[in-house]
Order: structure tokens, then C-alpha cells, then sequence
């Protein structure tokens, strides 16, 4: 299978150059058949490796020190959450193929959730809230804050309005930015998270999340994982949920109005960002990140009784 290229510098491999890896670095491993995974991630490529492991490939150099955080915090968290998550089982190391670290994880069954293919989306809402409360609770003492965690979810907003300008003026004629920058302004003048940083996904939504029979079962690719500001795990009140199970995680997760706020900048800065970068070379995380902006602009538009241009 070719793999489509989401960024200039982006390592150039298949599933040969998989195969040779694993072959190599793992030898009882060398007769397993070895398969892409066609998934939406950005930062890492997944390599299926028999029917029991999946290996996960930096994309590109700025995304292979999550490797080292997962390989090191994961099986820490694990125990601790209601939801599945990948636990490494190995740690791969540089070679022809790969010039950087990679990770072994057991394969977990599951396929993408969306509003309509859950079963119950309240349940599903009281769920996922459940998780991200139970990751807050995790002693984070010792856990990676924003920038040292090769992330920057969980910072401060402000942090983010020279990505979002630029972004706004990139996205024009693709989305109402008019409104879309009111939305953005709101956001900035919420108060601040003036606490100690608990432990935070940092991208939490529908490509990130397994259902099986209609349940939410998982939370998958944790290359943001850090320390910082919870209102960045809000992401999916806006990505995933609408309606009354947005309402349902809203009263779950149970947050105060400044990180609700905090959590609607989040979601319509990480979906201007996205937009025009993965336009022509990821359009179904394009089309995803048009459509939360749409979402964080409407709610917007209610709570301040205003009509959207049609």
C-alpha cells in the first residue's frame, strides 16, 4: 500500500521497509505479513505487523520524541483508565529504514466512532468524560509540561495567535473567518488556568477514539500527551458530540465557565490550523476540521443570538 505524504520532510516508507525493520530488529517476528493501516494520523505512520502488534513510525523527525514519552508514560496510565489505550510491548531503534526510535504496541480492535454510528451518545459522552477525569486525577507531578512534552496542547492560548492569524487569513473563502476570529477573541479573553497542570491526551477526537458494538472502547495515539491545561481535552464537546450529548458531556466532565471557554479556543484554533495545512493532502481531516470550526462557530452564534451567513 503507498502512503499518502502529509509534510515536505516526511519519511519516505512502505511496507517493505517496514518488513526489512522489523525483520532485523525483531527476528521472531520475521515471517509476520506486514501491512499499512490507513488512518488519518499525522505524525506517525501504523504498520500492521501480523494480527497481534502494530508498529508506530514517526512521520517525520519533529514527532519521533513521542516515542520516547509513550514508551515511557503509557504503561503508567494504563492501569489507571476506564478505556483501553496502546501499551508498548517494544521499543524499536534507528536504522537504514527509520533514522529514528519506533514502538511496538498490541493491535486494538475498534473502528472510528461517529455521532450517528453510536449506540448511545449520552452514555458515550458520560465516558469519555469519565476518562479525561480520570487522567486529570493521575499524579502529574513529574510529567511533561507543553514544549518539553514536543507539544504545545495544554499551553496558554495566547501562545497560539500568531499559528491562528496566520491560519485565519490562509482559511479565507473557506469558512466565515469573520466569525470564526470573534470566536477566537472570546476564547482569549477567558481567564487563565491558574492551577498546577494535570495530565492531559492533548487530542482527543474521533480519529483517536475505538468503538466496538456502538461503545466507546479506546483512546489511541497519545503523541501530545503532557502536563497543562485540562481545557484542551474539551476538544471533543465540539469534534464528536452536538446537541444534547454535548450538553451530557458538558455536565460530566463538569469544568467552570473559563475552561469551557478555554476548551471552545482549543477547538476552533486546532480546526483553523488544520484546515488549510491538510487541505490538499489529508481532506478527510480537512473536512473534519471544517466542520468543528462550523460547530464552535454556531454555538457561538446562539449563545450570542446572532444568524450565520448562509
Amino acid at each position: 500500500m503507498t502512503r499518502k505524504k502529509m509534510h515536505e520532510s516526511e519519511l519516505d516508507i512502505d511496507e517493505a521497509a517496514i518488513g526489512r525493520l522489523v525483520a532485523r530488529q525483531f527476528p521472531h517476528l520475521s515471517h509476520a505479513e506486514v501491512r499499512a493501516v490507513d488512518s488519518s494520523g499525522t505524525d506517525n505512520a501504523l504498520f500492521r505487523v501480523g494480527d497481534e502488534l502494530v508498529a508506530r513510525i514517526p512521520r517525520v523527525e519533529w514527532a519521533s520524541p513521542q516515542i520516547e514519552k509513550e514508551q515511557r508514560w503509557l504503561p503508567l496510565l494504563a492501569p489507571r483508565l476506564s478505556l483501553s489505550i496502546p501499551v508498548p510491548v517494544a521499543l524499536g531503534h534507528p536504522d537504514q529504514e527509520v533514522p529514528w526510535r519506533w514502538s511496538l504496541y498490541r493491535w486494538l480492535d475498534g473502528v472510528n466512532p461517529t455521532l450517528i454510528s453510536l449506540a448511545e451518545p449520552d452514555a458515550a459522552a458520560r465516558s469519555v468524560a469519565r476518562f479525561i477525569r480520570e487522567l486529570e486525577a493521575i499524579d502529574a507531578t513529574s510529567g511533561p509540561t507543553p514544549g518539553e512534552s514536543g507539544s504545545d496542547r495544554g499551553t496558554k492560548l495566547m501562545h497560539r495567535i500568531d499559528a491562528v492569524a496566520g491560519a485565519l487569513a490562509e482559511c479565507e473563502g473557506l469558512i466565515d473567518t469573520v466569525l470564526a476570529r470573534l470566536v477566537w477573541l472570546e476564547a482569549l479573553a477567558a481567564p487563565e488556568w491558574a492551577q498546577p497542570g494535570v495530565w492531559i491526551h492533548g487530542d482527543i477526537q474521533p480519529g483517536n477514539l475505538l468503538m466496538v458494538d456502538g461503545s466507546i472502547a479506546a483512546v489511541i495515539d497519545w503523541g501530545c500527551l503532557g502536563v497543562g491545561d485540562p481545557a484542551v481535552d474539551l476538544l471533543v464537546a465540539w469534534n464528536l458530540f452536538s446537541g444534547k450529548s454535548r450538553e451530557t458531556f458538558r455536565k460530566a466532565i463538569d469544568v467552570d465557565e473559563a475552561t469551557w471557554a478555554r476548551g471552545r479556543g482549543w477547538a476552533i484554533s486546532v480546526g483553523l490550523i488544520a484546515l488549510p495545512y491538510y487541505f490538499h493532502t489529508n481532506p478527510a481531516l480537512a473536512e473534519q476540521s471544517r466542520q468543528v470550526i462550523n460547530a464552535v462557530i454556531a454555538d457561538y452564534c446562539t449563545r450570542h443570538g446572532l444568524v450565520e451567513a448562509q
